[in-house]
């Protein structure tokens, strides 16, 4: 297993890292626990979790899969293993956010109430990397990273990173870390994948340039190219079947991984696996991790089967034709220029 660094941190990563979404919804204890003992023997450090998890987000299920990860935790070296979790954000992001009624806000308060609760669930008493799980554009930047910085001087919290955030709001915390001479972020987890490369239009730069990681999730963006949407399946219990059948923004997450576009794309990514003798899961986790800007690729399953074509992509190296194969199936489908 390769390891890189996160940002300009000293803390290496093996560059798979296992996302913990499911645990306490789709997959429960028992079945959470095998996977996170495979991934740690494969050779796996680095494990993602949050407040908000496990999804879909409910006020029930708060804090449970923290819990489930805190009880492995417990059961094995705590300094062989580099943690994360997320504080939520603003409550008004698509998912409306159950952490603390709701009314969640990336202000001192709300910060500093969720890393005590998150480390209380982890059984722990530090998180290797912080992240803001939704951007608080609304919120003064000063503020936030102060905040956070605060945890990393109390040794609660190693480095800092951010989620699903845009570059303008990347490049406002790391001027206002600069400015007042403060922990800076040093990861940002944004989705990318085969059928989403947005990534690469402006925030690959920021990342080159200001030495940030990027810890891409959904590889398989939601499970498409996989391959079990296409023909119009809707496999029973998978997350898109249940939106699709769902309204409001439920439904049109579903209509944006699931479309024309994106099932036409995967058909074609599905025959360049085919030859290039791969597994289509193989070859699509493989090209998330084959970018510089790349630290380390969040998987994430809901059975523990689902692992075997995850892992055989831990050291493998996709060809020069393979890689061209795949940009022009984005550049003749997914992004054609006028």
């Amino acid at each position: 297993m390769k390891s890189r660094r996160l940002g300009q941190s000293a803390i290496h990563v093996s560059d798979i890292c296992m996302g913990t979404m499911t645990f306490g919804s789709q997959a429960d204890e028992a079945t959470a626990f095998r996977v996170l003992d495979r991934c740690l023997d494969a050779g796996i450090n680095f494990f993602d979790t949050a407040e908000g998890y496990p999804v879909p987000p409910d006020v029930k299920w708060v804090g449970r899969t923290e819990e489930i990860v805190g009880r492995w935790l417990k059961t094995r070296n705590r300094d062989a293993i580099i943690l994360a979790t997320k504080v939520s954000g603003p409550s008004h992001v698509w998912f409306k956010s159950p952490c603390r009624g709701g009314m969640t806000a990336l202000d001192r308060h709300h910060i500093r109430k969720a890393i005590e609760d998150s480390l209380t669930r982890l059984q722990t008493d530090y998180v290797d990397l912080y992240q803001t799980h939704w951007p608080d554009h609304d919120a003064p930047y000063d503020e936030m990273m102060d905040a956070l910085d605060e945890l990393v001087r109390e040794g609660k919290v190693r480095i800092l990173g951010c989620s699903n955030e845009s570059s303008w709001g990347l490049m406002k915390a790391l001027a206002a870390s600069e400015k007042l001479g403060i922990s800076r972020y040093h990861t940002i987890q944004n989705n990318f994948s085969l059928n989403n490369r947005r990534f690469e239009d402006e925030l690959a730069q920021v990342c080159r340039q200001e030495g940030v990681s990027l810890i891409p999730y959904s590889p398989l963006a939601g499970g498409v190219l996989s391959g079990k949407y296409q023909g119009g399946a809707k496999p029973e219990g998978a997350r898109f079947s249940r939106y699709l059948q769902m309204e409001g923004r439920q439904a049109a997450m579903g209509r944006r991984f699931v479309n024309d576009k994106t099932l036409a794309a995967t058909e074609r990514y599905l025959k360049i696996a085919e030859e290039a003798g791969l597994h289509p899961v193989t070859m699509a986790t493989a090209w998330s991790k084959q970018h510089d800007f790349v630290a380390s690729t969040i998987v994430g399953v809901s059975a523990y089967e689902q692992l075997d074509p995850i892992l055989d992509a831990m050291e493998l190296v996709l060809s020069e034709e393979v890689m061209k194969a795949l940009d022009r199936v984005g550049k003749d489908i997914l992004y054609p220029m006028g």
